[in-house]
């Protein structure tokens, strides 16, 4: 058995009891605030991919530890800082019902405690494994509204800007479009395109990181399903006012309103995937 203070164990067949048994412990500490967190991706249908996330970067983890050993773990001691960083967000973001510090702080202190016991070596190789546990936490609300508010608005008023210079008669009043002819549409929360904003983040970042070589790169192919997403979003609304006005006003409703929300997101996907090869051949 290789002792700690020896060389870094790294790959999964390597981990013995005494390594397992921190994270069997950070997990018992962390167990009520991740119960919390699975009950929100179960019932908060804009963080229902979270339950893929934690699946993705644990593979994303071991495929780097896959790579083979790091070598020395050389000093440890950042590493017991975050840990202790990460533990002490877990008591503030607790006591002050704060319960996004006290889920960021899981993901700081795991990466606190494979930083302690492993060295940071394996944590350069492995470091976007924690970044994108980050992306099944809830936003917090208060950041979540001020955004989605402003969204809701822009996609309404661009819309009504687009229906009266294509002819036809728009009013807007807030969110909601009243179309001539008796059509009325309210733009409602769950079409601001924070939902697919948040899913497109998460996507973008495993689609930058396996597709370009560049961090530059890769940084602007991740920022860019802002955009995206938000472009995208609006042409939902707009094509929805469209049908609802030449077709039927069904298309508002279930299953109806949910398939066209899916058709947005694919057409987000292949938006992020034509600016990943544009990218790609700029920085080669």
């Amino acid at each position: 058995m290789e002792h700690m203070s020896g060389v870094a164990l790294t790959k999964p067949r390597q981990l013995t009891a005494l390594a397992v048994l921190p994270y069997i412990l950070l997990l018992v500490a962390y167990l009520p605030t991740l119960r919390d967190l699975v009950s929100d991706w179960a019932t908060d249908s804009n963080y229902s991919h979270g339950f893929v996330v934690p699946i993705f970067a644990t593979y994303l983890f071991w495929s780097a530890c896959r790579q083979g050993p790091t070598g020395p773990a050389g000093r440890r001691g950042v590493g017991l800082a975050v840990l202790a960083l990460g533990l002490l967000l877990l008591v503030i973001g607790t006591a002050a019902a704060e319960y996004f510090t006290a889920r960021l702080s899981f993901v700081v202190s795991l990466l606190g405690l494979t930083w302690y016991l492993f060295g940071g070596q394996l944590i350069r190789r492995t470091w976007f494994a924690f970044f994108f546990l980050c992306f099944m936490i809830p936003i917090p609300y208060v950041l979540y509204y001020a955004v989605a508010f402003p969204l809701q608005l822009a996609a309404t008023r661009i819309t009504v800007v687009v229906l009266n210079f294509i002819g036809l008669g728009v009013v807007q009043q807030g969110n909601i479009i009243h179309i001539e002819g008796g059509h009325s549409l309210e733009v409602a929360e769950a079409c601001s395109g924070m939902r697919s904003l948040v899913a497109l983040l998460a996507l973008g970042a495993i689609y930058a990181y396996w597709t370009q070589r560049r961090t530059i790169a890769q940084l602007l192919l991740f920022v860019s399903a802002v955009p995206i997403a938000v472009l995208a979003n609006v042409v939902r609304v707009l094509v929805t006012s469209l049908l609802a006005v030449v077709l039927t006003d069904q298309i508002t409703r279930e299953p109806l309103h949910t398939m066209l929300g899916l058709s947005v997101f694919v057409v987000e996907f292949i938006g992020l995937f034509l600016v990943g090869l544009v990218l790609k051949r700029i920085f080669r």
